[in-house]
């Protein structure tokens, strides 16, 4: 047990590892040693940023709190705090039913923490202007622009935890990316949980499509990726930047759920099959060889087979480079937990997803496929095994394709691009040598 060490551990999205990455930097400020997602933490204090946005998350969470409540049992672990999405939403019931931890935070107290432990050492202030700590690759960060949702789909919790969608001022984010790429940062993904409402609580207006072409303008931004679009009332303005400035990777992480319309209307999504498809169409016309992520949901209460068939119809239809998919989980407090029975069976909300996915595999397969020949450009990420592994304007880190470039040919540096032939394909990563 190392004194004055604090073991950050991160559940669920990159919105949750920006927080983390925060609240750390201000620790060290303070004097603590902060390390992150170790497979062996060894200091005397642990906090855990947790998920709770659908079961199979909320159950992770609670398996990592109560395998850390061992750990203090044991006595390697003096103190344990938990904060948080799933704290957010229910820190009374874990205060009941996890005591053993020494305090709960929820989303929006956790710099609480600060003030509850107090400095590792008496000669340290904390200095609040100090940046985050950065714990992935020191070539690329995650830029979180707002907090919150307005949208109020009929499935999703995440207004219940975040509330209101609430801007960050453009000048502190621009600022934030010219510190980072002062540190060596040179890919930013750009992360909201829902990003095209950007400024629309400060004057009324969107302005993602300003902020983005300012960011791109930025020197030493090499690529911007952006994630976490609503398709409903989409600016396309925001197409024009990505269409004209080459810094804008050619890629859209934008959530559709369903297009069947009567899963859209009981979804409470606002937009139409109809739309939806003009959507698509506009955006792959604007921006030619865009690259689209999607999320679809399967086992919405009610979901017929004929609203499955038409989901099917409609991947096959829209071809996404990249796709996931998971099964409708009933969520406390949501409309459909609500208004609606979760009536379709977990073993057909199963073999739909299985049917989904095996679908999507066979698109990837064929899309990567295409890419043999063609030299992309290519930044590492790591040396892994007898490879090199990284990415292409096309892939986001850690959910997409990767690209694998034997390691015993030439020596790469992490961090760096370089023009990579693609040799082989699979159906979700790239084999290429470096030209």
């Amino acid at each position: 047990m190392k004194k004055n060490q604090i073991d950050f551990i991160t559940m669920g999205c990159s919105k949750n590892l920006v927080d983390s990455q925060s609240l750390m930097r201000k620790f060290e400020s303070l004097g603590y040693k902060c390390t992150h997602d170790l497979k062996n933490p060894q200091g005397e204090i642990a906090v855990i940023n947790t998920c709770g946005f659908i079961d199979d998350a909320k159950e992770e969470s609670i398996n990592v709190i109560l395998e850390f409540v061992q750990a203090k049992e044991e006595g390697k672990l003096k103190k344990l705090f938990v904060m948080g999405c799933l704290s957010q939403r229910y820190r009374k019931d874990l205060e009941q039913e996890i005591p053993q931890v020494d305090k709960y935070y929820g989303k929006f107290d956790y710099k609480q923490l600060l003030q509850d432990l107090g400095p590792a050492t008496e000669d340290t202030t904390i200095d609040a202007k100090k940046s985050r700590c950065l714990t992935t690759p020191h070539h690329y960060a995650y830029i979180k622009i707002s907090e919150g949702c307005n949208r109020h789909c009929a499935y999703c919790a995440i207004p219940i935890i975040t509330g209101n969608h609430v801007s960050r001022p453009k000048a502190e984010i621009l600022e934030e990316v010219k510190e980072l790429v002062s540190q060596g940062v040179k890919e930013f993904q750009i992360i909201a949980q829902e990003l095209t409402y950007y400024g629309i609580d400060i004057d009324g207006k969107r302005h993602i499509a300003d902020l983005i072409s300012d960011m791109a303008d930025i020197k030493g931004v090499k690529w911007i990726r952006l994630h976490y679009a609503y398709p409903t009332q989409f600016p396309y303005e925001l197409l024009t930047v990505m269409r004209e400035k080459k810094n804008v990777c050619k890629y859209l992480d934008i959530a559709l759920q369903h297009i069947s319309n009567h899963m859209l209307s009981a979804m409470h999504r606002h937009i139409t099959k109809e739309e939806t498809m003009a959507l698509i169409n506009k955006i792959r016309q604007e921006v030619p060889g865009i690259t689209l992520r999607t999320t679809l949901m399967v086992g919405f209460p009610d979901e017929t087979e004929e609203d499955f068939n038409e989901l099917m119809e409609f991947t096959k239809w829209a071809r996404f480079e990249r796709m996931g998919a998971f099964t409708y989980s009933e969520e406390d407090g949501t409309y459909a937990a609500q208004h609606y029975k979760d009536n379709v069976i977990a073993e057909l909300k199963q073999q739909r997803l299985d049917k989904l996915m095996a679908l999507q595999q066979a698109i990837s397969a064929e899309i990567e496929a295409e890419k043999v020949g063609k030299v992309l450009d290519v930044i590492i990420d790591r040396k892994e095994g007898d490879y090199y592994v990284g990415r292409t304007e096309y892939s986001s880190p850690e959910v997409d394709p990767e690209v694998l470039i034997p390691a015993d040919v030439k020596t790469l540096k992490v961090g760096s691009f370089y023009h990579v032939q693609i040799t082989n394909s699979e159906e979700f990563d790239l084999y290429g040598k470096v030209v």
